[in-house]
């Protein structure tokens, strides 16, 4: 078992108290929820609650399992609770204002926990927690790292073997998912999204890459059903002159990296649109060389669109009216981190910041092109830890 190191889970602690202070010098409470954040701060997802007093050690009360909380995590303070009843009977006074996770913690919740810790008001903690997860430590980024080796492996070298005309957009996500979890990947792909599933990520052959989709990305996937729109189709089978689409996301020990390939199988593309690709791949890299301490995301952005003519803009990062307004986002313990390349996010990156850099054009007829890997914001610029092919593998 791989836990997590007890100087880390302090570290963590630490840091996070500091930007509590920094931001918020009046607060004297957080109380945590979600299994994102107990795994960042404990090293064990368990159905619980942390409780941050701040002039008080934190407490992990563990409702199921105590017992695998105990095996997995080295965090100094775990309690039993068979209810919020148990862990309030500890607390000699309660403070009128809790900071809460207010992205990810529902009304039914809310009012169970309010009912025996009889507070007035709340906060949102969300953007705090997601400041100092979104600067990894040496021993975060060894783990992306390690996805970003088996991402590179599976979709560079591998995949490239599992064309064959005849297989279905669903059973080539199957194998690829599987070949993941043999080279050490840890089988769940994890999104802040609000209320958003996702297996592996999107495959698509053809025009199945750019039809609609729920999803919050530039590309699409007929999926397998209405009730499924995610995965891959079992009915869209591959064909000569196909261009495929392959965005899965890969993770180790909890952390994900982000990976897109394309390959055009049994025929070139037009060349119009292998020039668009090659577009997006100038792009990651040009992004990719602005990704240091200090960098502005929203000026990247804007440095990057000012820049694109007219026609290139027109389908660039999604389809029609379908386009999102992001050049890369933060990857960590989720894929959809904080900070994002886009509008509005001001503040500057700081070493050890992770993106998934994804410059992506439909073409209609085609489907997607573009590209997408994981970097490490560093003093050189961005350190692509998931493979350096431009994409676009020929497979004749």
């Amino acid at each position: 078992m791989n836990k997590v190191p007890l100087i880390e889970l302090e570290t963590r602690m630490k840091r996070f108290r500091n930007q509590m202070d920094v931001s918020n010098p009046q607060w004297e409470i957080v109380v945590i929820f979600s299994n994102i954040n107990l795994y960042y701060f404990t090293g064990t997802m368990q159905d619980g609650m942390l409780i941050i007093p701040r002039n008080e050690d934190a407490t992990f009360w563990v409702r199921r399992s105590y017992e695998r909380a105990l095996d997995e995590s080295l965090f100094e303070n775990i309690k039993h609770m068979n209810s919020f009843r148990d862990a309030a009977k500890s607390m000699n006074e309660f403070p009128n204002t809790v900071y809460l996770e207010t992205e990810v913690v529902p009304l039914a919740l809310y009012k169970r926990f309010q009912k025996h810790f009889p507070f007035k008001t709340f906060k949102p903690v969300d953007i705090h927690i997601a400041a100092i997860r979104a600067v990894k430590s040496e021993y975060e980024l060894s783990l992306m790292r390690k996805s970003g080796k088996i991402h590179q492996y599976v979709l560079e070298e591998i995949a490239p073997n599992l064309l064959h005309e005849g297989i279905s957009e669903a059973d080539l996500a199957a194998e690829l998912f599987k070949i993941l979890i043999e080279e050490g990947h840890h089988g769940v792909t994890r999104f802040g999204m609000f209320d958003t599933e996702i297996v592996v990520g999107h495959v698509g052959f053809g025009e199945s890459s750019i039809y609609p989709t729920y999803f919050d990305g530039a590309s699409g996937n007929y999926g397998l059903s209405p009730a499924v729109p995610v995965f891959g189709s079992r009915k869209r089978k591959l064909k000569k002159d196909d261009l495929v689409f392959i965005d899965i996301g890969c993770g180790v020990d909890g952390y994900n990296t982000d990976k897109t390939m394309t390959y055009m199988f049994g025929h070139e593309l037009p060349q119009y649109a292998i020039d668009a690709h090659n577009k997006c791949v100038e792009i990651q890299n040009e992004v990719a060389e602005m990704l240091k301490p200090g960098a502005i995301p929203s000026k990247i952005y804007n440095t990057i669109m000012n820049n694109l003519d007219e026609e290139f803009l027109e389908n660039f990062m999604g389809f029609g009216e379908r386009k999102v307004k992001f050049l890369g986002h933060g990857i960590g313990l989720l894929i959809d981190e904080l900070p994002v390349i886009a509008q509005g996010f001001n503040e500057p990156l700081q070493e050890g910041m992770v993106f998934a850099v994804e410059p992506k054009k439909g073409i209609k007829g085609i489907g997607m092109v573009g590209i997408e890997n994981t970097f490490i914001v560093t003093p050189k610029g961005g350190e692509c830890i998931t493979g350096n092919s431009k994409g676009l593998i020929p497979v004749f």
